[in-house]
């Protein structure tokens, strides 16, 4: 009786063992990566100090990683303008465009970031028009500047993460 509990005591411990090695073995495996677009947060706009190039911000909710995207002056003031809160006396275009949009019972969905090619960023604005999708090609500070008007997400794709080098030190205070 004495081996026989031993052998089943030897049993189980090498289960236990066995088991604690597989969910370790488990534990260290990475989880698959998720792919697709990430929603993000424009982070703000700034002057690089080197070019004294404006730049918005952007940082995906997903990973946390930033980018710098150089942007022209006047879509500095598209972006920095109601990011700040303040409403213009007169509409700027991309209040128009969403003015327009509303007389015409259509609506901007999203806007997503798509690429970066040979230092040039793309972006897709996505409507919806009496429940039919439509996307519009974009330059992504247009694309961006109506996302904010219209309070719908910024989504940015991976691969634009990855060749836009995925990280930035924001400055101290976004310079708007």
């Amino acid at each position: 009786m004495g081996s026989t509990v031993r052998v089943v005591a030897s049993l189980l411990l090498s289960v236990v063992v066995a088991g604690s090695a597989v969910a370790r073995d488990r534990a260290e495996v990475t989880p698959p990566r998720p792919v697709g677009p990430q929603e993000s947060d424009v982070v703000g706009v700034m002057i690089d100090q080197r070019s004294q190039q404006p730049a918005i911000v952007l940082q995906g909710k997903r990973d946390r990683r930033r980018f710098a995207m150089a942007i022209d002056v006047a879509q500095v003031t598209a972006i920095a303008v109601p990011l700040s809160g303040v409403t213009p006396p007169r509409p700027l275009t991309h209040d128009l465009f969403l003015t327009l949009f509303g007389r015409l019972k259509v609506t901007v969905t999203k806007v997503v970031i798509t690429d970066l090619r040979d230092d040039v960023y793309y972006a897709t604005v996505y409507l919806d028009a009496n429940g039919s999708e439509m996307t519009l090609d974009s330059r992504p500070s247009d694309a961006i500047a109506l996302a904010i008007r219209a309070k719908v997400p910024v989504f940015v794709e991976d691969r634009v993460f990855d060749k836009a080098g995925g990280t930035v030190t924001p400055p101290r205070r976004p310079s708007i």
